[in-house]
């Protein structure tokens, strides 16, 4: 069990970083507006759901489908990284347009229900997107060999995935309540320092990857 538990403080902190529910909270209450408590308990349980499923297929799935379509690690975290930091701007730099097609985006949800927003945007790319998508690959490419803990790792790294889901679902379930009392300055002014977090961190994915790219071409001492 030892090697279960150090896969679990290896891969948690890793993914609860680039995930960061906190942040996502705010991001999910902006998006989902005051649609009343059923509405967040059941949006809240679907993205929390989709989340695990995604990093579950990352970790376990993610290197062999890219080996398959001959897509590098690098490439990956490069479209990541620019995916990331093209939302993130959007969220950050243009609040009026977004409220804008917010009120239009309401309409088509009224129509269609909340569900249809649940996996698009609210779980990709806001939740576990393509930074989280990649981080998680990279954690599964670091798996043991079968005899040498596979299971342990197996067990220590979906339970990381299972409590950062966990987690999600938590802050999103009561986001309305937790955003409520900051009013809607106070709640704006948050979602734009998240939004230039979350911007800063796909502009790393992105800085990462162009790294790696340009690694075989740089002088030895990089």
């Amino acid at each position: 069990m030892h090697e279960a538990t150090t896969a679990f403080l290896l891969g948690f902190p890793a993914l609860f970083s680039i995930v960061n529910p906190l942040s996502g909270g705010f991001i999910f209450y902006t998006v989902v507006g005051s649609r009343g408590d059923a509405a967040y308990a059941r949006l809240a349980l679907r993205v929390a759901a989709f989340s695990f499923l995604i990093l579950m297929a990352s970790l376990w799935a993610g290197s062999f489908v890219l080996a398959f379509l001959g897509v590098s690690l690098p490439a990956l975290r490069v479209a990541g990284g620019l995916v990331v930091a093209l939302s993130a701007w959007s969220l950050l730099s243009a609040p009026e347009e977004r409220e804008e097609r917010k009120q239009e985006q309401a309409a088509v949800v009224e129509l269609r229900g909340v569900d249809s927003i649940a996996f698009y945007p609210l779980t990709l790319p806001f939740t576990t997107g393509p930074g989280s998508i990649s981080v998680a690959i990279t954690l599964g490419a670091g798996r043991p060999k079968f005899d040498h803990g596979l299971g342990y790792f197996f067990l220590g790294m979906s339970a990381a995935a299972l409590a950062v889901s966990a987690l999600v679902w938590l802050i999103y379930r009561y986001a309305e309540r937790l955003a409520h009392p900051l009013g809607e300055a106070g709640n704006r002014a948050l979602t734009r320092l998240f939004a230039f977090l979350l911007l800063c961190v796909g502009v790393q994915i992105l800085i990462n990857g162009v790294t790696e790219v340009l690694r075989p071409l740089l002088p030895a001492r990089w």
